[in-house]
């Protein structure tokens, strides 16, 4: 089972500012998804996440880009499902790097919420709906709320600068 091994993570996110970013393609696999990240951001003590739908998983990079500067963690939500076609390929690669370029660029951790699935067995499997073996939409909020609170503690904080005619000396 690809569960095997998660980390139990204690945090605490009181006072973050979270933003979710779900898809709507699979609105069963997504409404399990995105109830597990509420929960998960509830258990964390965040209050009042922004929630924000968008088409589909391939927007998610775009939607999270524009987010970040206001947000200390975004969760990306969404489900791709292998068909007959590259389309599968295409949709899990652009989402992957999109959402790994925003992160990586604005300092704000994304928490990878995105199912990529064979067939929607795998989803509902890991969508955290009754029956599902994995919760991946806890999971990537949990993930993003302790990447924001572990980014805060190792940055330093600015320094303020003297005030003009102000001496630097104690």
């Amino acid at each position: 089972m690809s569960g095997e091994g998660a980390p139990s993570l204690s945090i605490d996110g009181r006072g973050l500012r979270v933003a979710v970013v779900a898809a709507s393609w699979h609105r069963q696999v997504m409404d399990g998804l995105l109830d597990g990240a509420r929960r998960g951001l509830t258990e964390a003590g965040v209050s009042d996440p922004l929630v924000l739908r968008v088409p589909g998983t391939f927007e998610l990079s775009v939607a999270c880009a524009r987010l970040a500067p206001a947000y200390d963690a975004l969760v990306a939500l969404g489900v791709v499902i292998r068909g007959g076609t590259p389309h599968f390929e295409y949709v899990c690669q652009a989402a992957t790097l999109g959402l790994t370029q925003v992160s990586v660029q604005t300092g704000v951790p994304v928490g990878f919420g995105v199912l990529t699935c064979d067939n929607d067995q795998q989803a509902l499997d890991r969508a955290g709906l009754p029956g599902s073996t994995e919760d991946k939409g806890h999971e990537a909020a949990t993930a993003a709320v302790a990447m924001a609170v572990a980014l805060q503690a190792a940055t330093p904080r600015q320094r303020e600068a003297p005030r003009p005619g102000a001496s630097a000396t104690p």
